[in-house]
């Protein structure tokens, strides 16, 4: 559905599409025509977070990407199955829990809390099923299990089960690389206990300093899967052992994907998915916005200083494989172009909900557009173009032809005189007040309440930006 309040637009207001969509696959590293396994029906799998922490805005990057990619497909006639996991147990979720003296559950729980707050408020549709992997071990015992059978995996002294990447064939055909050129990057030491470097862990063995929680019974011992088994084990549990699309962030194609495509090809003996689709980075400075480099804003941060769609429409501006450069100039020019399009819609008094013709002008231009590997940048251009044409004209029917175009972006379907407007009753010592009872809230560690005054103001206009100076804000 169209997101931001209103009367939303569904995806099944739109006629069905001649479908002519041509994706990058990974795999082959060229565009191709897209046809899914089975007729009108597209079964899709993406990694989802670690839920250790907040999200940042390179998670949101990943949302937003593959939340247009299924909001397409939908529009183009397809039934989608959209599959997003949540890994609930790793190293890192296990160091936090210890550090905060609760247990496993507790702190995944409330990072997934926080995690659907922050892609509900983003618009963000819920995929059909979010497997959590430790809903799955019994799944990955059972791939582990098929893969020492074949040979592909082997136990170590130390209680571990490695994959053994010589063994198979094709190992390296996502990255493009042989395994001397994969080798070639090593920078750690490898375990004694690896056949190979580049063997990867399908079972850890447990540690005596690791709590209860964090350990399952299995025919190698007690332990708990490594990262990469779980994802073959949702993917095949959910969506079949061959599947349409597979997607994540660039980070992920090598190790992770590669790995993923080793272990579920070398268990099952088929085709993982026909096609892989990668996100680009955030980029803050010319680098890769990461939580091991310390440059990353988490989503709630920039929503304390930009509204939901603001941000939605920041991420929808850039192609999806390309490099998203993070700055406050590039969100405040977001935010001045988004208003440019409610400016149009607000020229006339009621915009209607009208279904699309996909034959004609500018929905036709947005179509092919979408059709050239979800191109949202020129599927923007031509709002801006229709946005131009109903200022010129005050025509309704351009301007239900916009709303229309931009509900299947999950943008445009909030009020335009009250998105426009709102903010303008409140004076400075209004704001002010309210601003000293979020610093309050903020210094009783009522961070619930700090976020909804947040939220409160944002709904009137008002933006907060926190600094080292204090809090600022301004209009909208």
């Amino acid at each position: 559905m169209g997101v931001f309040g209103g009367r939303c637009l569904k995806l099944t207001d739109f006629p069905h599409l001649p479908m002519s969509l041509r994706i990058h696959n990974s795999l082959s590293r060229q565009l191709e025509t897209f046809q899914s396994i089975e007729p009108g029906h597209v079964r899709m799998y993406v990694c989802g977070m670690t839920v250790y922490d907040l999200c940042h805005l390179g998670h949101a990057r990943s949302m937003v990407a593959f939340d247009i990619v299924q909001r397409w497909l939908k529009a183009s006639g397809y039934r989608v199955t959209y599959v997003r996991n949540i890994t609930d147990i790793d190293d890192k979720i296990i160091r936090r829990a210890l550090e905060n003296g609760e247990s496993i559950r507790s702190l995944t729980d409330r990072m997934i809390d926080a995690l659907h707050q922050d892609a509900d408020a983003l618009g963000i549709d819920r995929p059909n099923h979010e497997p959590r992997a430790t809903d799955h071990v019994s799944d990955m015992l059972t791939i582990i299990g098929t893969l020492e059978h074949k040979g592909l995996a082997y136990r170590t002294a130390e209680g571990d089960v490695n994959f053994a990447v010589r063994k198979l064939e094709g190992y390296g055909k996502l990255s493009g690389k042989s395994l001397d050129e994969l080798r070639s990057g090593e920078r750690v030491a490898v375990a004694d206990s690896k056949h190979d470097p580049l063997d990867f862990v399908l079972w850890k063995a447990a540690k005596a300093t690791e709590p209860d929680d964090a350990k399952w019974p299995s025919p190698y011992g007690t332990g708990r899967p490594g990262w990469h088994i779980e994802c073959s084990a949702m993917a095949c549990r959910l969506l079949g052992k061959t599947f349409d699309i597979h997607g994540g962030g660039a980070d992920l194609l090598f190790p992770h994907h590669e790995n993923e495509i080793a272990q579920s090809e070398g268990s099952h003996g088929q085709t993982l998915a026909n096609v892989w689709m990668h996100n680009g980075f955030v980029r803050v400075d010319n680098e890769k916005m990461s939580k091991s480099l310390n440059n990353f804003f988490t989503i709630r941060q920039v929503l304390d200083a930009y509204d939901a769609e603001t941000v939605r429409f920041f991420i929808i501006r850039a192609h999806y494989r390309s490099a998203l450069n993070y700055s406050d100039v590039h969100l405040d020019d977001a935010r001045q172009a988004l208003k440019r399009l409610y400016t149009a819609l607000s020229v006339c008094d009621q915009v209607p909900t009208v279904a699309l013709d996909w034959s004609q002008g500018y929905a036709q231009r947005f179509q092919l557009a979408m059709d050239e590997d979800f191109g949202t940048p020129e599927a923007v251009a031509v709002l801006f173009e229709l946005a131009s044409e109903v200022n010129r004209t005050k025509s309704v029917a351009l301007a239900a032809e916009l709303k229309a175009l931009g509900a299947v972006l999950g943008l445009l379907q909030q009020d335009p005189v009250v998105y426009l407007k709102a903010g303008k009753g409140l004076d400075e010592a209004a704001v002010q007040q309210r601003i000293a009872e979020r610093a309050q809230a903020k210094a009783d560690r009522d961070f619930a309440k700090a976020d909804q005054i947040r939220q409160q103001l944002l709904a009137e206009g008002i933006l907060l930006k926190d600094s080292a100076q204090g809090t600022l804000w301004e209009r909208v």
